[in-house]
């Protein structure tokens, strides 16, 4: 089993030192950052399960870091615990209110930070059902939701996103540069969701390239057409001069042979219920695979809507 990675942000070597040494005690793996730049930079990189973010240091301080995760979409679910002076009770006001889940104030027994910790983490877990390279919502949240929506019967568009030549990708570049295509993908799905619709909408991370975006049907066809595009726009940045210059990779295909392989795009299904009920996830999610299926063999790039209607 994976250890639970936590980051340590402090000013003060031996603050750290302790904490590391506490936590790696217990089995955590434990990494550090000595000002709220660098924890930011580790934070995107590793992805870390929890922060314990020291309340007072130079340039950027704790409340200031909490702030800027709290702004990003697929950052703002991370646990935070402050570490704040024991005589400040104004640091923890101003420590909670920036975002922070709990504080613990210094000096502190390493056994109460050892419960927090515990503490927090399972909070979380139970709190978020999230995938954990992108911090969507996951396939137990995306099953809620479908059930939701099947009992308010209201109308719903279900786009289901997937990357086009992701394998191709993953398998010539490395997994750590396509953990970073899904990361960016999902960003900019959110930041089309935030801007072209409403509170209502909900995108969730069924796994690997796989995105399920649930909107009403008068808003699916800008939603797709931006998707598509701005993820046109972003997939050149991903490759190395060579390949985005030449418009390909030479890579393996799914029976060994090689070929080549057009730089990223995204296909997208789109069902919904303006012509017929949908009553069951498994109906929904077969629907959508042909229709992925069909978009595919077009060349990729495009959004396919269902405009089957119910017989009888």
């Amino acid at each position: 089993m994976a250890k639970e990675r936590i980051l340590v942000v402090d000013d003060e070597p031996d603050i750290r030192d302790v904490v590391r040494l506490t936590l790696e005690s217990e089995g955590y793996e434990v990494h550090e950052a000595a000002d709220g730049e660098e924890a930011l930079e580790q934070i995107r990189r590793m992805n870390p399960h929890l922060i314990l973010l020291d309340f007072k240091m130079p340039q950027m301080d704790g409340p200031q870091v909490c702030r800027t995760l709290k702004k990003d979409l697929l950052l703002q679910h991370l646990p935070i615990i402050m570490l704040t002076s024991k005589t400040e009770v104004s640091d923890k006001v101003e420590g909670i209110e920036s975002g922070a889940d709990d504080y613990l104030t210094k000096p502190f027994d390493p056994h109460e930070l050892l419960a927090r910790v515990r503490m927090v983490l399972r909070r979380t877990a139970r709190a978020l059902d999230a995938n954990p390279l992108t911090k969507l919502p996951g396939n137990a949240s995306i099953l809620e939701e479908f059930q939701s929506r099947f009992h308010q019967q209201r109308p719903i568009a279900v786009c289901y996103v997937d990357l086009d030549q992701f394998k191709a990708f993953n398998d010539t570049y490395g997994f750590e540069r396509g953990d970073e295509v899904i990361r960016s993908a999902a960003r900019t799905l959110l930041e089309i969701l935030r801007k072209l619709g409403t509170l209502e909408d909900f995108l969730g991370h069924v796994g690997g390239d796989d995105f399920v975006l649930i909107t009403h049907p008068s808003r699916a066809e800008a939603m797709c057409n931006r998707i598509l595009s701005e993820l046109k726009r972003l997939a050149p940045k991903f490759y190395d001069v060579k390949d985005r210059q030449r418009g390909y990779i030479e890579a393996a295909d799914r029976d060994g042979k090689i070929r080549r392989f057009p730089l990223l795009t995204a296909s997208i299904a789109v069902v919904t219920n303006e012509h017929r009920p949908l009553t069951h996830v498994a109906e929904i999610a077969q629907i959508g695979a042909e229709l992925k299926e069909w978009a595919k063999r077009q060349g990729g790039n495009r959004w396919v809507r269902d405009r089957r209607v119910e017989e009888g």
